[in-house]
């Protein structure tokens, strides 16, 4: 299968970035794969970056090629999504050592099923890391989030599986699509109830004949939860005034070659982490909010 390659540039001049090595990055679950290379392109940009993993020996080491191989300004704290105490650990020490962040990048994510498997063995395990880890990270980095003419980014990496109208995974129920994919519809208690629903119907074996897709697996929903709690998000920080603005979005970076996929991509980790690391440093006067991506061009959730 041919490799998709994409220009893997931020088309601005210096005069036009607003960044610089004063600002900071926080990319999760970025040890390997799409995350390291979101955080090595990022830092080659001329961030500070704060590489993120649960596994301390594989974040240090992680750290160690951007550091010292590519001399790189890479920081590494441990960071475990589905503890609430890592969060506010990682939390005080963000806000101690950096006294806040620009941008947030949640990459952290699982997934136990390759090419057309479809077990839901492991979704509770799913769900809790790919999107109650990215709303418990986004709850706790935004009130470290620093000031800024530019605004914060926070970037959230999900799937095209994940889509309310998505071909392949279209929910069978017209009323919840249509909560899901209306701003005024749609609240937090929807999709924790939704993502609820699912867990309480895989438990007790009644998930295939409650209405959701036969190809629906635990990543496909966890990753329609991430796209709606970005909508919710970009809407509640909407009201914001300037100076203090967020910018949320999520984006596919598509199929990739990754240990996630069997490295049966077909698409390199670099060319993935573009569409991410274009969103984080996109211009203010360019940069939207509550969109899903891929490739740089907006789709529909």
């Amino acid at each position: 299968m041919q490799e998709i390659s994409l220009l893997r540039t931020i088309p601005y001049s210096d005069q036009q970035r607003w960044w610089s090595s004063e600002n900071v990055a926080v990319v999760t679950g970025s040890n390997r794969g799409i995350g390291l290379e979101i955080a090595r392109q990022l830092a080659s940009h001329g961030l500070t970056v704060v590489l993120t993993a649960r596994n301390v020996d594989a974040g240090l080491e992680a750290v160690k090629s951007l550091t010292c191989q590519e001399g790189l300004k890479v920081e590494f704290h441990q960071l475990d999504v589905t503890d609430a105490s890592s969060i506010k650990e990682f939390g005080c020490w963000i806000k101690q050592t950096f006294g806040g962040l620009d941008i947030l990048v949640n990459n952290a994510g699982v997934n136990y099923n390759l090419g057309l498997d479809n077990s839901v063995e492991f979704a509770e395990t799913v769900i809790s890391t790919n999107y109650q880890g990215t709303k418990n990270m986004i709850k706790a980095m935004i009130p470290l989030m620093r000031p800024s003419p530019h605004g914060a980014r926070i970037v959230n990496v999900s799937s095209r599986l994940g889509r309310v109208f998505g071909r392949r995974n279209r929910l069978a129920n017209v009323e919840l699509r249509d909560q899901l994919s209306n701003p005024d519809l749609l609240t937090e208690e929807l999709i924790d109830r939704t993502v609820s629903k699912f867990i309480d119907q895989v438990n007790d074996g009644t998930w295939e004949s409650g209405g959701w897709p036969q190809t629906l697996t635990d990543y496909s929903i966890s990753k329609l939860a991430v796209n709606a709690y970005t909508r919710l998000t970009a809407k509640e920080l909407s009201r914001r005034r300037e100076g203090e603005k967020i910018y949320v979005n999520s984006f596919c970076p598509g199929w990739v070659k990754t240990a996630m996929t069997g490295f049966a991509g077909n698409m390199s980790p670099e060319d993935a982490a573009d569409t991410g690391v274009w969103l984080s440093l996109v211009l203010s006067q360019e940069a939207v909010s509550g969109k899903f991506f891929a490739e740089r061009r907006e789709i529909n959730f």
